[in-house]
């Protein structure tokens, strides 16, 4: 997903910088909001961030000017919201590129936009729509990380399609996500069995800090722990 230094024209890194820098200064809002309400929420945040960090570490050649690999961004859309992942996305992006030469400052905007703006907020979405659906919060957390990640990769090649809409828009995306995919698909589907795993550990162990933070209710506490008692 991280667009190499140098490799976007001038005028479309200024465009996602001036995109992104607005949702980075909501985020930073939001998230001394969620502070304010509980210093729980603290580790958590770390947690999100680490996550993020460690998965869109491990990366592996794709598209010429990027690369595939785990986002890690669904966990922190779901425990904090999309504004402050895209704050968590900044200070994971900014130290990938400076001491791993993974990305680039001025490529920063369009890797903000995709991996810490439109893949959070879309896996946000489905997380909204399938609770509200009476799914489970692991099969949730499963989708929502699988469409986050996915949805990064459809961003990044959007970002390289408006730059190199060679012959066209169309083919060029077409071109740019058909490679994506063939990697990512298959990651997309292990990081979200991986962010499940991870949600579910902390629902057990501290599910007070969810009911906080209003990811769960209550109600979903008691219900857990009143099937736990059946079994």
């Amino acid at each position: 997903m991280h667009i190499m230094e140098g490799y976007l024209p001038p005028e479309w890194c200024a465009v996602w910088y001036i995109l992104a820098i607005p949702v980075v200064i909501y985020g930073l809002i939001s998230i001394k909001r969620a502070v304010a309400e509980t210093d729980q929420a603290k580790p958590l945040l770390a947690l999100a961030g680490a996550y993020m960090f460690i998965l869109s570490s491990l990366k592996m050649p794709s598209v010429t000017g990027s690369c595939s690999h785990p986002c890690g961004n669904g966990l922190g859309a779901v425990l904090f919201g999309p504004a402050a992942t895209s704050v968590l996305a900044v200070i994971v992006l900014l130290f990938q590129a400076i001491l791993l030469a993974h990305g680039g400052l001025t490529t920063l905007g369009a890797n903000i936009m995709s991996m810490g703006i439109i893949g959070p907020v879309c896996g946000w979405l489905v997380w909204k729509g399938l609770r509200k659906a009476n799914v489970s919060g692991s099969i949730s957390m499963f989708f929502t990380a699988f469409v986050a990640d996915l949805l990064t990769y459809v961003m990044t090649a959007i970002e390289l399609s408006l730059a190199f809409p060679k012959p066209t828009f169309v083919s060029a995306f077409t071109t740019f996500f058909v490679i994506f995919a063939i990697t990512q698909i298959p990651l997309a589907i292990a990081e979200g069995i991986l962010t499940t795993i991870i949600y579910d550990y902390i629902f057990k162990e501290r599910p007070d800090i969810l009911v906080k933070l209003h990811i769960i209710s209550q109600e979903d506490v008691s219900k857990a722990q009143l099937n736990a008692g059946v079994n």
